[in-house]
Parts: structure tokens; sequence; C-alpha cells
């Protein structure tokens, strides 16, 4: 049997098709199902998970980006002492990653409970 030929390629610049579809790892899972269970802003989906702001704010801007989630900002003027929010809703796709993360990792249901408190996201 003959050694392996190692052929050189010259690079060539292709833009590689990546997939924008973040995985579902356990926190991603948390964050989606909080948000489905109607927390809807940053702080509060916080406060309802347990993970810190350096895992929430990047996971929520990956769903966003990848088309799961979509926000808006509250208006300044009903945001009375406090700074305006930014509210989370997911669409179709994001409920049925939630889904799938509820499947994956059953323990994420008793995490994160229905919330009906607090302002409706904004349309």
């Amino acid at each position: 049997m003959s050694p392996p030929v190692l052929v050189w390629v010259p690079y060539i610049d292709i833009e590689l098709a990546v997939s924008r579809q973040p995985r579902l790892t356990y926190p991603t899972g948390i964050v989606l199902v909080a948000i489905v269970n109607n927390y809807r802003y940053g702080f509060d989906i916080i406060d309802a998970t347990g993970l810190g702001a350096g895992t929430v704010y990047p996971i929520l801007r990956r769903l966003e980006e990848a088309g799961l989630v979509r926000s808006a900002w509250e208006a300044a003027r009903t945001a009375v002492d406090r700074p305006p929010r930014r509210y989370y809703r997911v669409n179709a796709s994001g409920a049925a990653m939630a889904r799938d993360a509820l499947q994956r990792y059953p323990g994420i249901a008793g995490l994160v409970g229905d919330s009906r408190r607090g302002a409706p996201a904004p349309a």
C-alpha cells in the first residue's frame, strides 16, 4: 500500500454557506422557553432563568439574527423612571425550536414558569 499523496490546492475565495440557525444548547433552550412563557425583556429573562447577562444577551442577539425572535423597543414615554425596554417575541420557527428544546432538555419546563406580569410586548 502506497503512502497518501498530499496535493496543494491554492486558496480560492469562496463564501461558504453557513447555517445561521443557532445550536440548540441548554442555555439557548432556556431563553427560548422563557420568551414563550411571557418573559419578554432582558432583565426579566435573566431573573426568570438565573442565567447571567453575558449569557442571555448574546443568545437573544443570535436568536434575532437567525430570525427566530423579533424585538421591538418600548416607547420612551411609557418607560417612566427607567430606560426603555427591548421586548422579544418568538415567531413560528422560534416556537418550534422551543418545543424541540423541551423535548431535548425536559428539565427546562420546571425552570421557567409562565409569567403574565409586566407590560405586554409591543406589536
